[in-house]
């Protein structure tokens, strides 16, 4: 039975120990980062192994796939995508063409990704961002507004999914209030709730029968001053599962990020305590995956259930012709 981390590795080749240590803690998925991309037959050639020393030919492997300055795969093996904030100005423009671009935009992700059996996007970014917060998010949003990001993550995820992929919203319940960036210090947002209800959760609530969403390191003193959202029962429990409505995955962001306090094993522990599903573990530094896999629990309960969920939640890509998606994707931007 798989236990409860995504995890990654260090190179372009599995390791020797590597794959004893995942044959061992059989992580419930992986995930890919720019080291880890050589040339097209090697991506294949990983993710094959990956799987195969789990024993598990479907399981689940995640990219953060954005486009812009997040996207780990590049040319030329892949072509160049614009940024979240490209994909809003078209919107802002026309608002048929911005859902369209959108749309052309994950399902061409997706046919990048299926090639290599990478199944699992880290889209769409849902964070509303607010003026002069941290670039950690930046031109990743798709607008300063909520119903224009709720509308674009909309369109992505879709094309996404009628690839045969599956999306990963991101950072619940809201990253675009940070003044810090979050891999490297802990950014608190100051500003009350209902503040929040009408910008940061409205996207996430009205796609939250999505099947899988990533916390955000993020203190928000107006619901749990003492912990941020990735290790908070209150924000967990209260808002995402509560008030946002969201009974899907639930993952971490990245575990390692030094917004979280404590050592490896203390962050993973918090994360679990908090109600989060899966410990997400993407640096492939071997001590802090054993930390993460030693208090990793096997996959039980309600934890179980959504994985099974999301397993099941994969559909067969529809017939649409990479090409001429392709050209419609590069006219839509060439009269932006």
């Amino acid at each position: 039975m798989s236990k409860a981390f995504i995890s990654g590795c260090k190179g372009l080749v599995i390791t020797a120990e590597e794959k004893a240590f995942f044959a061992g803690e059989r992580p419930w998925g992986f995930i890919l980062f720019g080291r880890n991309i050589g040339e097209p037959q090697q991506i294949s050639d990983l993710v094959a192994s990956l799987r195969d020393s789990i024993g598990n030919p479907e399981a689940p492997v995640l990219i953060d796939q954005e486009g812009g300055r997040v996207q780990r795969i590049r040319p030329p093996i892949v072509q160049q995508y614009p940024n979240g904030a490209a994909v809003g100005a078209v919107y802002r423009q026309d608002a048929e063409r911005g859902l369209r671009a959108a749309w052309l935009m994950g399902r061409l992700h997706a046919f990048d990704l299926m090639r290599f059996g990478i199944t699992v996007d880290c889209l769409p970014v849902l964070d509303v961002p607010v003026e002069g917060s941290n670039e950690v998010i930046g031109n990743r949003a798709y607008g300063f507004d909520p119903h224009s990001v709720t509308a674009i993550g909309k369109a992505m995820a879709e094309g996404l999914k009628a690839g045969g992929m599956l999306p990963v919203m991101k950072h619940m319940p809201g990253h675009g209030r940070a003044f810090v960036d979050s891999h490297h210090n802990l950014p608190v947002v100051e500003d009350p709730i209902d503040v929040l209800r009408k910008s940061d959760f409205l996207p996430f609530t009205a796609m939250k029968d999505e099947l899988m969403a990533m916390s955000a390191h993020m203190v928000f003193n107006a619901i749990d001053p003492t912990q941020p959202a990735t290790t908070s029962p209150k924000v967990v429990h209260e808002i995402i599962r509560g008030e946002i409505g969201f009974d899907g995955l639930l993952m971490s962001d990245d575990v390692s990020m030094n917004a979280l306090a404590g050592n490896i094993e203390a962050r993973a522990r918090g994360i679990f305590a908090a109600g989060l599903d899966l410990v997400l573990h993407c640096h492939g530094i071997m001590d802090e995956m054993l930390a993460v896999a030693k208090v990793a629990p096997v996959l039980a309960g309600d934890t179980l259930r959504r994985t099974k969920a999301v397993e099941a939640g994969f559909r067969k890509p529809d017939a649409s012709d990479e090409q001429s998606l392709r050209e419609e994707f590069a006219s839509l931007f060439a009269t932006a």
